[in-house]
């Protein structure tokens, strides 16, 4: 019995040794040589250029960050925040809904007499793969308020209507009142036609926003497909990170005509 045992350790053996010897050899039996590791100086441009082919996916498909150029939206968002404005779901289809800030390229000259920046070619590098908030002056960001076959309706100093109903506004700025008493478009009644929005920003008077483009293109109105995407989350500076959920005023049963 102890033979065999001996034989059959000793076969064992020689089936692994001859299995390494042959997967360390080339043809005729030579040795082969094995592949040097590549570079990683040489890796570093492909890994740098895939992750900016990601960047550039991510910015154009999914998700781009916004600089607020103003103080239009206070106190929901300060001049100079960052935030994150999700570019995925109207590839789907979905079109924005009341009391969703978004962000809109410019519908017929709103942004008249606004100084242009002339940002560097890093910072308009950046800005075009997303790393940046976007450069492009062209863009603003407001408050839906009313979507196609809306009525809004202000009169005096408020309360803000849509279809009748009055909006509770916790979000505009203190000491604001939801409507502005002068003949340039703070007291007005419209019907938002399909495939349009009607735009207002939380400070109510410091806001250039539909009420007072109502003699340009749209008559103060905002294509749908000029809406980039909306704003999710402030995200920078990091003491001001948070989401922006849909107020409860816009969730209130008998708004929809």
């Amino acid at each position: 019995m102890t033979p065999g045992n001996d034989s059959g350790a000793a076969e064992d053996g020689r089936v692994t040794g001859e299995h390494t010897t042959a997967e360390s050899q080339g043809p005729g039996g030579t040795a082969k040589t094995p592949k040097k590791p590549r570079s990683f100086w040489k890796e570093l441009p492909i890994l740098i250029g895939i992750a900016l082919v990601l960047a550039l996916l991510i910015k154009t498909f999914l998700v781009q960050a916004f600089s607020i150029p103003s103080d239009s939206m206070q106190n929901t968002l300060q001049q100079g925040d960052r935030v994150l404005v999700d570019k995925l779901t109207p590839w789907f289809g979905s079109e924005p809904e009341r009391g969703e800030v978004v962000v809109f390229h410019d519908p017929g000259n709103w942004l008249r007499g606004e100084p242009t920046p002339d940002p560097n070619a890093m910072q308009t590098f950046l800005s075009w793969i997303g790393l940046m908030p976007s450069v492009e002056e062209k863009d603003l960001i407001k408050r839906v308020i009313g979507v196609g076959g809306d009525t809004v309706e202000c009169n005096k100093t408020g309360p803000l209507k849509v279809n009748g109903k009055a909006l509770n506004e916790p979000y505009v700025y203190p000491g604001n009142t939801p409507c502005s008493v002068d003949d340039q478009g703070g007291q007005f009644k419209v019907k938002v036609p399909k495939g349009y929005i009607w735009v207002m920003g939380d400070h109510r008077q410091n806001s250039r926003d539909s009420r007072y483009n109502q003699g340009e293109k749209y008559h103060g109105m905002v294509p749908v497909k000029d809406v980039v995407g909306r704003a999710i989350v402030k995200a920078w500076p990091i003491n001001r990170w948070g989401t922006l959920p849909v107020p409860d005023t816009f969730d209130q049963a008998g708004l929809n005509p």
